[in-house]
């Protein structure tokens, strides 16, 4: 009899204790930049992310999750530091939200090894794309060669002979001038790599001036962005030799800051705002409503980035610690993309349509983006035979 009486004392307790365990949220752990000129970027991932949590009452999914938010200032060294703590005092299993290519670096490969998940709403490098590659880590934004290669195209098509070139000195900065390099067949006239962070380009658009160009294609993202347009139109060469780039340099809010000195430029993004389809209908009026302003595409990449896991937590019923099953289930990509559709090539990274952009001004007054056309369809990158998967 008192035998029977523990065995029922314990089927009751290991019953109490399941649904306990079940309640418990999923940890997701979002190292991003939310401070330095270019804070804006990590908050507009943050921000698309926690919306699409906040519209499920805080799952994704169905599964209850809790977002770790720290801010890695662009700091490689400190990117590591939160990494470190998220895994092994909160015990995260996913992580997300780098920004910048050099703090991806850093991290990224350290954190996989460590059977973590990295889920990339942004930074792209071509080293995670080709050698550097693991089956622990995907990436829902882009390759970081994409959004240049098809400005590339664009440039190159529509007869511009002699192109000046100009990116920060880090790793996205190469990576994005050869993206353009690759479908750009004219002259470059002059390939300019500027300090990370840099506001004063007076010495760069001197050199640019005396090159000569016929057109100019930078990437300089967030602040970088903001000061080389400003300083662009006050030396009047916007008037004279146009100005190409990819979406970073062209963002929503970065155009507010820049006005009129942005105006008709032609920008390379694989989203839009007016992208006609009902995930993105929906997505961009609940950020606007919620957030009072409309998303950039670092917002888009935040909230995919969500859905996607969201996705994958559905299939596992919340159950993070079979890491196979996880990643089997990510790498389906069964949810409604705001850009309409999106599959993973055989190195995790995007295929995905790809557009040409013109900024415009909107008859409320503010500067937006107006979607051309798509230059390429199903588009993947070109670092997927250097991926022997680990």
């Amino acid at each position: 009899m008192k035998r029977l009486l523990i065995a029922g004392m314990m089927i009751l307790m290991l019953t109490l204790a399941g649904p306990a365990r079940a309640l418990e949220p999923v940890k997701i752990g979002m190292i991003t930049t939310l401070s330095t000129k270019a804070g804006y970027l990590g908050e507009e991932i943050r921000d698309g992310f926690q919306l699409a949590i906040d519209q499920e009452g805080g799952k994704l999914g169905g599964i209850s999750v809790e977002l770790l938010v720290d801010d890695d200032g662009r700091k490689p060294e400190k990117a590591k530091q939160i990494a470190d703590r998220f895994i092994k005092r909160d015990k995260v299993k996913i992580l997300t939200g780098i920004v910048f290519s050099n703090v991806a670096i850093a991290v990224v490969p350290k954190v996989v090894r460590q059977d973590v998940i990295y889920v990339s709403a942004n930074a792209g490098p071509s080293l995670l794309a080709g050698k550097g590659c693991h089956k622990n880590y995907f990436n829902v934004a882009y390759q970081n060669d994409n959004i240049d290669e098809v400005v590339g195209k664009y440039v190159n098509d529509s007869g511009f002979k002699k192109v000046y070139l100009l990116a920060p000195n880090y790793p996205a900065g190469k990576d994005h001038l050869n993206g353009f390099k690759r479908y750009y067949q004219g002259d470059i006239t002059g390939e300019v790599y500027t300090k990370l962070g840099q506001s004063d380009y007076a010495a760069e658009i001197a050199a640019l001036r005396a090159a000569g160009p016929d057109a100019v294609y930078f990437f300089l993202p967030g602040g970088m962005g903001i000061n080389f347009l400003k300083q662009y139109a006050q030396a009047g060469l916007n008037q004279t030799i146009p100005v190409f780039g990819p979406a970073f340099s062209f963002d929503e809010r970065l155009l507010q800051a820049v006005k009129d000195a942005a105006l008709g430029v032609k920008n390379g993004s694989q989203w839009s705002h007016d992208l006609d389809n009902p995930a993105n209908r929906q997505f961009v009026a609940a950020f606007r409503q919620t957030y009072g302003r409309t998303p950039t595409l670092y917002a888009s990449q935040g909230y995919d980035a969500a859905r996607l896991l969201g996705s994958a937590l559905k299939q596992v019923n919340g159950d993070v610690s079979d890491l196979g099953a996880l990643r089997e289930a990510i790498r389906k990509a069964d949810f409604d993309t705001v850009r309409g559709k999106f599959a993973f090539s055989a190195n995790q990274h995007p295929i995905q349509d790809i557009y040409i952009r013109e900024v415009v001004k909107a008859a409320d007054g503010t500067y937006t983006n107006r979607t051309v056309k798509a230059v390429f369809k199903d588009h993947s990158n070109v670092y997927v035979e250097q991926c022997k998967m680990k």
